[in-house]
């Protein structure tokens, strides 16, 4: 297993040269670097930690004084996180995930691994969190037609009843208004068209869940 954290840039569209449109996905992934690894014999499992955002990038960081810069350390990361990078030598960073490997100590703590994990043609599975519409009704929530709209109606997009009354509760699963979006969700098997090494960029075809700039892990098998 390989994979690599990033942000979701936007949708675009690539032109084969027999003239057919495809529809693909921009996606920013890496640099990611090796924060920790996860063994059998220590942990159950074989997996490696990776950190993708440094909490104050190098830019930044040459701006700041030391004082100004422990500040915003301190205030953006605190003690246990801090510490846990200290002890890999790794400047702290935003967002931390886990991977499954088959042998997590091949790859030594600060290792910095980016897009050249992947090339054009291989199948990469996308997690992401899909956008968030709040407290939405019946309609928009589970598609509902609605009930009469003519004159005399006075009932346009309420869900009607409840369902069967004998049973004095209402039966799990019921399609009701509700909370919608913001739910974790894989897309399998999408293919990678472009590889860009300098600014490591994945191309995919297809579409990716999640807003511009949401947060996405692209794994697959090696």
């Amino acid at each position: 297993m390989k994979g690599l954290i990033g942000r979701k840039v936007g949708m675009t569209q690539l032109f084969r040269p027999a003239g057919e449109r495809v529809a693909v996905t921009v996606l920013q992934v890496g640099p990611c670097v090796v924060t920790q690894q996860k063994t059998a014999a220590n942990d159950g499992y074989e997996a490696l930690q990776l950190a993708f955002e440094p909490v104050i990038d190098d830019e930044t960081a040459r701006g700041l004084s030391p004082e100004r810069r422990e500040k915003r350390l301190a205030k953006r990361c605190n003690k246990p996180q801090r510490r846990h990078f200290e002890k890999a030598g790794i400047a702290p960073h935003r967002v931390v995930r886990e991977i499954r490997v088959d042998d997590a100590a091949a790859t030594a703590v600060g290792t910095v691994l980016t897009a050249d994990l992947f090339a054009p043609g291989d199948k990469v599975d996308i997690i992401g969190t899909t956008r968030g519409f709040g407290f939405q009704g019946a309609m928009k929530r589970h598609n509902f037609k609605g009930q009469g709209a003519s004159h005399g109606a006075k009932i346009h997009r309420k869900p009607a009843s409840a369902g069967a009354t004998d049973a004095a509760r209402v039966f799990k699963g019921k399609r009701s208004p509700g909370h919608m979006g913001h739910v974790r969700m894989t897309e399998q098997n999408l293919v990678v068209e472009v590889v860009d090494l300098e600014a490591n960029l994945l191309v995919v075809r297809g579409a990716v869940p999640g807003p511009k700039g949401g947060l996405i892990m692209v794994v697959a098998e090696e």
